[in-house]
């Protein structure tokens, strides 16, 4: 018997792998539908999934710029300290020497790539009409998802700590102020009152809870790092595996009419 067959006979292999090799059309569909990794892309597509014309493949395009952002964004966290002390000069190590450079510099083009690639996959499901009825419940996810994809890129300007990282979140975050009911400067604030109290004020409103300060301070760049590197990249990762989740279960990538 040859070693192949004796390694896909054993019990070890069989624990592992539920189904025979897919040597036929039936194992091949078990083996997609039972992997981990193959089940996210369906057995059978139609033909207008395939064609670059109408999907663009700016979907797969995101999702492996996205890739690609969290491969060197936990590669990058080897090397910076979010720290007002060392992040300014870990960002010059991480320029000049860490890997020649290489390695922040994609990590910087893949986020810029990203943001224009999320927006032309919004623009190209707008233009076939890809939102709408069964599809509606993925097209706010989408949203979501763009909504993610800005506050990564917002969160990660701050972290090289130099003065235009800085003075860029300041402008940000001043628009906060002015968000409605939120904002101490927002309209509706003062109707947010007790007994002739502002509940919200410069030390409570949206614009702090982002800063986590008056200013932009070390507890903005802490607050920015947490967010950047771990609430908002989980937060994108399970809703991207909801999204292609939908697209399965919605009937495929919608066709032209």
């Amino acid at each position: 018997m040859p070693l192949s067959d004796k390694i896909r006979n054993s019990q070890i292999w069989k624990s592992i792998f539920r189904h025979p090799a897919p040597v036929d059309r039936r194992n091949r569909v078990m083996v997609v539908l039972t992997n981990l990794v193959l089940h996210v892309h369906p057995v059978s597509i139609q033909k207008h999934a395939l064609r670059f014309g109408f999907t663009w493949g700016m979907g797969l395009i995101t999702f492996f710029l996205f890739f690609v952002e969290v491969i060197t964004g936990v590669l990058l966290m080897f090397y910076y300290r979010p720290t007002v002390e060392w992040a300014y000069n870990d960002m010059l190590a991480l320029r000049d020497v860490v890997s020649l450079g290489v390695l922040r510099e994609m990590h910087r083009w893949a986020a810029h790539a990203m943001v224009i690639a999320v927006w032309l996959h919004m623009y190209r499901v707008f233009l076939t009409g890809s939102y709408k009825p069964p599809r509606e419940f993925n097209w706010c996810i989408g949203v979501v998802l763009l909504v993610l994809t800005l506050l990564l890129s917002f969160t990660g300007y701050l972290l090289p700590w130099d003065q235009l990282s800085m003075w860029a979140v300041t402008v940000g975050s001043n628009m906060a102020r002015a968000v409605p009911l939120l904002g101490h400067e927002g309209p509706g604030q003062q109707l947010l009152t007790v007994d002739g109290v502002d509940m919200i004020t410069g030390s409570s409103d949206l614009r702090y809870l982002l800063l986590g300060s008056p200013t932009v301070s070390e507890e903005t760049l802490n607050r920015f790092y947490v967010l950047h590197c771990v609430a908002l990249p989980l937060v994108a990762a399970f809703l991207v595996s909801l999204h292609l989740w939908r697209v399965r279960k919605d009937g495929g990538m919608s066709g032209p009419n």
